[in-house]
């Protein structure tokens, strides 16, 4: 098909063609989509996932970056009214004006360059979806889902939002051409409200963001060199947030980061 239309995948845009059938209708399943479900796909590439989400009933909202890949879709599923096609960059798109006023999911295998940036711009929208289905690199999947003591600021700024699970692993075979790691797909179901407050949140990323850079010292070694506090500063919001000073920062659980941003002045 590629060859046929004169498409080279690129590199630049993080483009791994998904190909194998029986991972696209597993994704499909584990997103639980059902006949009238409204979905956006990000990336839909040749179309293989939008097909099946199509097959499946749902009204589908494809974003596709490359101009090629969205002009061979344009042609190919020309005579299909539940899809409608944008030709733009996922991370700048205003999604509100797309899906209209009702529940919606997100469905996609993501670029690996830009996954990460795409799942907190939808986890951070004021009308977020109900859930997310998407396929990252295998690493980044991990991350999403960790817990204390290997914690991540992609955890906190996951879980903040969503419960993820990571649903199963896709190996490298299954994409043209093949990437260099393993893929896996993710599935989170959005919260009806963050477990924080936006000025909780922002504190909290200021905080997590100057103790993991320093992620070998321990926390209040982090914070206090981070934040340009002195060491019995740092103790002391640590302590009165519950948190042993001497932990590494990937070892605090992300309700006692919540718990910081909380003691802290704004």
């Amino acid at each position: 098909m590629l060859r046929s239309r004169n498409i080279q995948p690129t590199r630049s845009m993080g483009q791994n063609f998904l190909v194998e059938p029986g991972v696209v209708r597993r994704i499909v399943d584990v997103a639980a989509v059902e006949a009238g479900d409204q979905v956006v796909e990000i990336g839909p590439g040749l179309g293989i996932l939008t097909r099946e989400l199509l097959g499946r009933g749902a009204d589908v909202v494809a974003i596709e970056l490359d101009r090629e890949l969205a002009r061979f879709l344009e042609r190919d599923l020309a005579d299909v009214d539940r899809l409608t096609l944008i030709e733009r960059d996922a991370r700048h798109v205003e999604i509100e004006p797309l899906v209209g006023g009702g529940v919606y999911h997100v469905v996609a295998n993501l670029p690996y360059s830009t996954g990460t940036v795409i799942i907190r711009k939808f986890l951070e929208l004021a009308r977020p979806p109900a859930t997310m289905t998407v396929m990252v690199q295998r690493e980044v999947a991990e991350r999403m889902i960790a817990t204390a003591p290997n914690l991540s600021l992609l955890a906190l700024a996951t879980q903040l939002y969503a419960e993820p699970t990571l649903a199963f692993v896709v190996p490298a075979e299954s994409f043209l051409p093949p990437p260099k790691v393993e893929s896996a797909v993710v599935r989170l179901v959005l919260r009806k409200t963050p477990l924080a407050s936006p000025i909780e949140i922002e504190t909290m990323f200021q905080q997590a963001t100057m103790a993991f850079q320093r992620k070998r010292k321990t926390i209040s070694n982090g914070l206090s060199q981070g934040l340009e506090i002195t060491k019995a500063e740092a103790e002391s919001l640590l302590e009165r947030a519950g948190i042993d000073p001497a932990l590494r920062p990937q070892a605090v659980p992300l309700e006692s980061w919540i718990a910081l941003s909380r003691v802290s002045d704004p």
